[in-house]
C-alpha cells in the first residue's frame, strides 16, 4: 500500500464519552491500516492517538432543550464551517460519534455532497419516536449499535445497522471483585457501603446533589456503620461537591468524597444510588443492585411531555435491557424516581428497601450477569474491533482490504 492510499477518516466526538469511544476506535483502525489520518473533533484520548482536532470537543458538549437552544446560533455556525471544511478535505468517510443533535445534521449535508458516513452510538430510538431511525438511515450510510435490540429496529426502517457490542461491557469483568474494590478504596469488608453518583455534568448535579446528599444522610442515620462513598467526574464537580458538603447543615460521618474512581466506588458498594444515564449501565456491568434518581429542567421535561416524546414507562437502561432481552415485559430492576418523585425522602426509602433484602440483591445480581453477556457482540474481541470492522466494509478500494484480515460485520 503506497501513500497515496493511506485514507483519511474523519471523526466527530462530542463529549468525554465519545472522545473515549473515539480513542478506542482509532487504535482499532490503525490495526487495520497504520498509516491512516484522523480528522475532526476529538478531545485529549483522540489526540493521544494521533487524532488532529480541528475544534474545541467542549463546542458540542451540550444537555436538554434549553442548553441546546441556548447555544443554537454558534452551534449553526459551526456545523456549517466543519461541513465545508470536510467536504473540501474529502475524507474517505465520516463517522459522526454519539452527539446526534449536531452529528446526524452534518452527516446528511456530508451524505448529500457525495461522503459515506458513519454514525456510532444510536440514538435511543427504543424510547425516543422510533421512525427517527428514518431520518437517521438519511444521515448515515450505516448505523453501528451498541445495545442488541437496535437493529431491528432500523431494519423495519430500512436502514443498515450493525449491533457492535457496549464498550463498558469489555470493561467490566463478569463477576465483580467486591473485596480488592474496597481494599483498593480503603474501605472496611464488612460494612454496609453506599455509592452516590449524582451526575457529571454541572447542570446534573445542581438539581440533583441536594436529594442525593439528603437522602445518604437518611440511610446513614437509619443504617448504623453505613460507609459513603461519592465519586467526582471530573475536577470541576469535585470543587461542586465539597461547595455542596460544606453547605450541608447536617453531614455524614463516614462519607468518603473521591476524585475519580467511580467504577471502583460502585464496585465496592453494596448499593448504588446514581443519575439517570450511562451510570446505570456502569453499575449493572459491575453487579451492584442500584437506585435511580433523575430530574431535567422544567423547560425540558415540559416539552417532552407535551410532544409526547417518551415512548417508554422506564427510564434506566438496565430496566430497558432487561425487557428488550427477555427478562419481563414489566420488569424494574432498578427503582426509579424521576422528576417530582425524585425526592430525599423517596430515595432514602428505596435505598433503605434494597439494603434490607438481601434476596431481593442477589436476584438482581444474577440478572445484570445476563444482560452483561448480552451486550458483547463477540465474545472474542472488543466492540471497538467489532466497530473498526463493520467500517472497514465501508472504505472504497484500495481502503476496502484491512492491512489484517477481512473485517467483521
Amino acid at each position: 500500500m503506497n501513500e497515496a492510499q493511506y485514507p483519511t477518516i474523519a471523526l466527530l466526538a462530542g463529549e468525554d464519552s465519545g472522545d473515549q469511544l473515539g480513542a478506542d476506535l482509532i487504535d482499532a483502525l490503525r490495526a487495520r491500516y497504520p498509516q491512516a489520518r484522523f480528522v475532526g473533533i476529538g478531545g485529549k484520548r483522540m489526540q493521544t492517538q494521533g487524532f488532529e482536532s480541528w475544534y474545541d470537543i467542549h463546542e458540542l458538549s451540550l444537555f436538554g432543550f434549553a442548553e441546546v437552544v441556548t447555544h443554537l446560533p454558534r452551534l449553526l455556525r459551526l456545523r456549517k464551517e466543519l461541513v465545508a471544511r470536510l467536504v473540501a478535505a474529502q475524507p474517505a468517510l465520516v463517522v459522526g460519534i454519539d452527539a446526534p443533535d449536531f452529528n446526524l445534521g452534518v452527516e446528511e449535508r456530508l451524505r448529500q455532497a457525495g461522503l459515506r458516513t458513519v454514525h456510532y452510538v444510536s440514538p435511543s430510538v427504543w424510547a425516543w419516536r422510533e421512525k427517527r431511525a428514518e431520518k437517521i438511515g438519511r444521515s448515515a450510510d450505516r448505523v453501528l449499535c451498541l445495545f442488541p435490540m437496535e437493529p431491528a429496529i432500523y431494519s423495519k426502517h430500512g436502514v443498515d445497522a450493525r449491533f457492535t457490542g457496549h464498550p463498558l461491557a469489555d470493561r467490566f469483568p463478569l463477576v465483580s471483585d467486591r473485596a480488592a474494590a474496597r481494599e483498593a478504596l480503603q474501605l472496611p469488608q464488612d460494612a454496609p457501603v453506599l455509592a452516590v453518583l449524582p451526575g457529571s455534568r454541572g447542570s446534573e448535579l445542581a438539581r440533583l446533589g441536594e436529594p442525593f446528599l439528603d437522602a445518604a444522610r437518611r440511610v446513614a442515620a437509619a443504617l448504623p456503620g453505613l460507609r459513603v462513598v461519592i465519586p467526582a467526574a471530573n475536577p470541576r464537580m469535585l470543587e461542586q461537591l465539597r461547595s455542596l458538603l460544606a453547605k450541608a447543615p447536617q453531614g455524614v460521618a463516614t462519607l468518603q468524597l473521591l476524585d475519580g474512581h467511580a467504577h471502583e466506588a460502585m464496585q465496592a458498594a453494596d448499593v448504588v444510588l446514581l443519575a439517570s444515564g450511562t451510570a446505570t449501565l456502569e453499575a449493572m456491568l459491575a453487579k451492584r443492585p442500584m437506585v435511580v434518581g433523575y430530574r431535567v429542567s422544567p423547560v425540558s421535561y415540559r416539552i417532552a411531555k407535551l410532544l409526547r416524546m417518551l415512548k417508554t414507562d422506564v427510564y434506566a437502561l438496565p430496566n430497558i435491557l432487561a425487557r428488550a432481552c427477555g427478562l419481563g415485559e414489566h420488569v424494574v430492576l432498578a427503582p426509579e424516581l424521576m422528576q417530582d418523585d425524585c425526592t430525599a425522602a423517596k430515595l432514602a426509602d428505596a435505598v433503605l428497601a434494597l439494603f434490607n433484602d438481601s434476596e431481593r440483591r442477589g436476584a438482581i445480581v444474577a440478572a445484570f450477569e445476563q444482560l452483561h453477556r448480552a451486550l458483547r457482540a463477540d465474545l472474542d474481541g472488543s466492540a471497538a474491533d467489532a466497530a473498526a470492522g463493520a467500517i472497514a466494509e465501508l472504505l472504497e478500494p484500495p481502503f476496502s482490504l484491512p492491512v489484517r484480515g477481512e473485517g467483521r460485520g
